[in-house]
């Protein structure tokens, strides 16, 4: 059979993973495509960098418009991050064309309706499985293992760099900034780890989940976010007395009319199902009307794990290109749009229960104040810590509420803010009992 051509844009951790694997299973690929598949162009605007890959100088290129151009290359693979240039090749490539494959989870959660219109336009394929928690073939489970269900619920710690920084302050008492140094230095985050610590990297993700799930693109601007930045050792602690955790969690549930979808810090019980998903890895639990619970569970990040995807990618369009197939399943493989519109719930609509840390002047009657405040809001609590000894010249005061309404929850803070017993600001944390 005649090999199927491909380019890649990007040579980067990602790129280098993937032309890794690209030439390291070299056979076992060809067998299971039943073509070879061939790197004929790799651009980058860095060709020095050693990759600890060897390859033929006479494939690299600092023009991504060779490989774009090339009328040989069959599949152009998208590895450079970034939104405006990124988009651009891979718009150029759907003209001509060509397949893509990406990686890149935030050009997607930004402008994936105008690229997922384009390859149905150009009657081209889009893959993208590495651009959602790395090695974990979550997007294809969605797109086709899963598709005879209607996604119910979906909940997730999808970002790794997160993850880990909340797993040091856990186990070892690490306080929030040396757990981030500590990220850094090991190469698990950027220095600053700004995307990751504050909920965009894990919202964008969300998105692309929500938007295959239901079939329409979400836009990442509409998810609530909120980051761990604020999070101390305390808060952790307090957590575990009450019986909890605390993780970043990504979730989705359908309410039918609407969509739940929000990223923050939660409280989860210390049994729960994603309670012992630690360091840098990340999981998805996906609940279906018919299927059930699914868990998966894995590397997030990393230049093999999200190289395998990035592979796994070319594979299915390899196999698709070689039994000659010319209509190809839409990007969010949804033929026919839902019927009415989506609009995602605001924060404020949402039920569930808090925990809250007040910093209080030690002197009496002040739990009696906030909680009067509360009962004036319709919140009723459910436990409360209150440590005698100060912590940085304040006494905490700390509660677990039943459920209740968020925008109670603001309207009550923002009274509490005005009390001169409390010395800071609040910290508000949501408990996820599911």
């Amino acid at each position: 059979m005649q090999p199927i051509n491909v380019g890649i844009i990007g040579f980067g951790t990602v790129g280098s993973g993937t032309v890794e694997i690209l030439l390291q299973n070299q056979d076992i690929i060809g067998n299971r495509v039943g073509s070879d598949i061939v790197i004929k162009r790799i651009a980058d605007i860095d060709l020095d960098s050693d990759r600890g890959v060897p390859v033929d100088p006479g494939v690299l290129t600092t023009d991504a418009l060779e490989v774009i151009n090339d009328p040989e290359i069959d599949i152009v693979v998208e590895l450079i991050g970034g939104l405006e240039k990124a988009k651009d090749y891979i718009l150029m490539a759907m003209e001509k064309g060509k397949h893509v494959v990406t990686a890149n989870k935030a050009l997607l959660a930004e402008h994936g309706e105008e690229i997922y219109q384009a390859a149905q336009e150009y009657g081209v394929s889009l893959a993208f499985e590495a651009s959602v928690c790395g090695g974990i073939p979550v997007i294809r489970s969605l797109r086709e293992g899963l598709s005879a269900n209607r996604i119910q619920t979906i909940i997730g710690i999808l970002n790794g760099t997160s993850n880990y920084i909340l797993t040091q302050m856990t186990q070892k008492g690490l306080p929030y900034s040396q757990a981030v140094k500590e990220a850094i230095d090991l190469g698990y985050a950027e220095d600053p780890p700004t995307l990751d610590v504050d909920g965009t990297d894990a919202a964008h993700k969300l998105s692309i989940l929500i938007s295959i799930a239901l079939g329409i693109p979400v836009s990442f601007n509409s998810i609530y976010r909120e980051g761990i930045d604020r999070l101390t050792p305390e808060d952790i602690r307090f957590a575990s007395e009450f019986g909890y955790c605390l993780k970043l969690l990504a979730i989705a549930r359908d309410l039918g009319d609407r969509v739940e979808a929000r990223v923050h810090p939660a409280m989860i019980p210390q049994n729960h199902i994603m309670a012992n998903v630690n360091e840098a890895y990340n999981a998805i639990y996906i609940e279906g009307d018919f299927v059930g619970p699914n868990l998966y569970y894995g590397l997030g990040a990393g230049k093999r794990p999200t190289g395998s995807a990035v592979v796994s990618d070319i594979i299915y369009l390899a196999r698709q290109m070689r039994q000659g197939i010319k209509t190809f399943m839409p990007p969010l493989a949804h033929v026919r749009k839902r019927e009415f519109d989506l609009s995602i719930q605001p924060i404020e609509a949402l039920n569930t229960s808090y925990y809250f840390r007040f910093s209080a002047v030690d002197k009496p009657g002040v739990l009696s104040r906030i909680s009067g405040i509360l009962g004036d809001n319709q919140i009723s609590i459910s436990s409360v810590i209150q440590k005698g000894r100060e912590i940085n010249g304040s006494v905490p005061i700390v509660m677990l509420t039943h459920e209740a309404r968020e925008s109670s929850v603001k309207r009550a803070l923002s009274l509490m803010d005005q009390l001169d017993v409390l010395t800071d600001k609040t910290m508000v944390i949501r408990v996820e009992e599911g």
